[in-house]
């Protein structure tokens, strides 16, 4: 990705000539998924707007990629609605409003970087430029060589870029930056704060929390198809306030609980992380009782520790509520 150069003159480029909303664009309402007996997505009642990066979180499962996927049409929703600025999600109305890079893409491997975003420019009626698209993921190298002998990089590059051809109102990217290594990444960054610049929505689902951190203007957690958390990243983060400590201990979840300002406990395998108030007091009562503390770190909790709190919070409710 080092061939991506200063984007913000591109940004009048992006905007184009579709006309862009105000407030809320992409809705969610009462939406559920089915497949068989597994309820992926659970009454979903969700809204992005435009001008702003939504990141959605979740572990494996959560609903993630089905919700992103109704909104593209890919998927019917089983019972609520999904409406694109007012048009159903999957009409052709809808489909012209949304571009989208999905984390398994398969493109036709004899077709070149230019032939594919000239292919892609047809499906819109206000396509951006091709020189912009190009100039805007870097692409000039690469331009006459055929999809099927691209590197990994090179094919997330093209992927993103056909997802910007449209000039679309939203873009939809499902984990865009699955196998790039960190330079590749925050040159992915720089092409996503260029469309928020210029009035795009954003919608990111994604692993990497850090790039949720960076980006986000807006994070939504998922756990078990619905939503379990819907705030900025310092209002996600504050939901695990003081510190953490990161040990191995022989010490028992009661104990630990029983340390001054504990406040909870995240189990990440061996491991245990100790959310507390007042840390350097915890560790004082934990060594003067005697138990093992090895591997020992202690830092600012941080959104990691938000998602893992909320997600095994979840995973604890839906326990309690499967015994009873």
């Amino acid at each position: 990705m080092e061939n991506v150069p200063n984007l913000s003159h591109l940004a009048d480029a992006v905007t184009g000539n579709i006309p862009l909303k105000t407030g809320n664009v992409i809705e969610y309402r009462g939406v559920s998924k089915r497949y068989g007996d597994k309820l992926a997505v659970d009454a979903l009642e969700l809204s992005f707007s435009a001008g702003a990066l939504t990141a959605l979180l979740g572990e494996n499962g959560a609903g993630k990629t089905t919700s992103v996927s109704m909104a593209l049409g890919l998927v019917r929703p089983t019972g609520g609605t999904v409406r694109i600025g007012g048009d159903i999600a999957g009409s052709p109305a809808a489909r012209s409003r949304v571009g989208a890079m999905l984390q398994s893409a398969e493109l036709p491997e004899q077709l070149t970087v230019a032939e594919h975003i000239r292919l892609f420019q047809t499906y819109y009626a206000a396509p951006m430029p091709f020189a912009d698209v190009v100039e805007m993921m870097g692409l000039e190298d690469i331009l006459n060589k055929r999809y099927g002998v691209l590197s990994g990089g090179q094919k997330r590059r093209t992927q993103l870029a056909l997802a910007l051809c449209g000039n679309s109102e939203f873009i939809i990217l499902d984990e865009p930056t699955v196998g790039l290594d960190i330079e590749a990444r925050h040159a992915f960054w720089q092409v996503i704060r260029t469309l928020i610049s210029a009035g795009r929505g954003v919608v990111l689902t994604t692993h990497y929390l850090e790039e949720a951190d960076a980006l986000a203007d807006r994070i939504v957690v998922l756990a078990g198809g619905r939503i379990v958390a819907d705030g900025t990243p310092a209002e996600i983060k504050a939901l695990s306030g003081g510190k953490l400590i990161d040990m191995r201990t022989d010490a028992a979840d009661s104990v630990l609980m029983a340390l001054p300002g504990a406040e909870k406990i995240i189990h990440v395998g061996e491991r245990i992380q100790l959310v507390t108030s007042d840390a350097e007091a915890a560790l004082r009562q934990l060594f003067a009782q005697g138990h093992s503390v090895v591997d020992l770190s202690v830092s600012k909790a941080g959104l990691e520790t938000a998602f893992l709190s909320l997600t095994q919070q979840h995973k604890s409710s839906k326990k309690i509520g499967e015994a009873a």
